[in-house]
């Protein structure tokens, strides 16, 4: 039987955390927010805030929308504070390691019949759900980013994933005013399986000279219709995150065309991450962004 999701918690209060947060509060859906760092989580309730009174001032949400909905997001301070949810959403950094740390850790806290979800964009879900005491009521659920603004919902079901599981994951999306569609259990899944081998190959492009950071997203924007170019896209995405769902498709597919470009590796290695660290294939540090190559 399908459960009816009206609390939920989310582990990183991080971009991807505190935009499920926010989605959710804003659907009336009750919300803990969990972070390992106490700042992050009042860094993501500042943030939420921010983005809500932005709704408000461009007429789509009502001032007391916004207090309603801040008022549903509390802060867990620790896995135990989440017991009362219906469904939990891991949001941390794309890493399996880590994130199975954190599912073997959270699942002692939970109630027997909650769920457990992972927003992992990569990792395979069948993986993730061995780590938890509860395989088949654990399910993918891949929001995009901006979580606030972006339409789709990419659920993934693991080989253990129930039925009811799936049911319950897809009414809790639609409650969110969002659209799924459903992804078989490969690397990657449907929208990174194609959007990140062309960003790759954009910046394959860009390593052998073919063209400027300018000239190629100029080209993508204007000769493919994109809204954004394909460089400035991985620099909002992250290069890290670019670079370990290139690696994921490499390893999981064992296909050479899947290999990440030495040049992505190479900004990784800097700490040239894109718009978070101010500095990717754009330099962000001043008024207007500058490419770096």
């Amino acid at each position: 039987m399908a459960l009816d999701i009206r609390t939920v918690g989310i582990i990183g209060a991080g971009q991807m955390g505190n935009g499920i947060a926010h989605v959710c509060a804003a659907a009336g859906l009750d919300v803990r927010l969990n972070d390992r760092d106490p700042d992050r989580i009042a860094a993501g309730l500042s943030l939420i805030d921010g983005n809500l009174t932005r709704q408000v001032q461009k007429g789509t949400l009502s001032e007391d929308q916004r207090r309603s909905a801040l008022d549903r997001i509390g802060a867990a301070r620790s896995y135990g504070d989440l017991e009362a949810c219906d469904l939990v959403i891991e949001a941390a950094t794309e890493d399996e390691g880590t994130k199975r740390q954190i599912f073997q850790a959270l699942c002692p806290s939970l109630r027997p019949d909650a769920l457990v979800a992972t927003n992992t964009s990569s990792i395979s879900i069948t993986r993730l759900a061995a780590s938890t005491d509860r395989p088949e009521r654990f399910i993918g659920i891949h929001f995009m980013n901006p979580v606030p603004l972006m339409q789709l919902v990419e659920l993934i079901r693991g080989i253990a994933t129930e039925d009811p599981t799936y049911e319950s994951a897809k009414r809790f999306i639609a409650k969110l005013g969002k659209i799924s569609t459903m992804s078989e259990d490969f690397p990657a899944f449907i929208v990174n399986r194609i959007l990140l081998p062309m960003i790759n190959e954009a910046i394959y492009t860009l390593y052998e000279g073919v063209g400027s950071v300018e000239s190629i997203d100029t080209a993508m924007k204007l000769g493919a219709n994109h809204p954004m170019g394909p460089l400035q896209l991985a620099d909002f995405i992250g290069l890290d995150t670019c670079l370990s769902v290139m690696q994921v498709l490499y390893e999981g597919l064992a296909d050479s065309k899947y290999r990440p470009c030495p040049l992505l590796v190479k900004y990784v290695e800097a700490g040239w991450l894109g718009r978070k660290t101010k500095r990717g294939f754009y330099d962000y540090r001043g008024e207007t962004p500058v490419p770096t190559r």
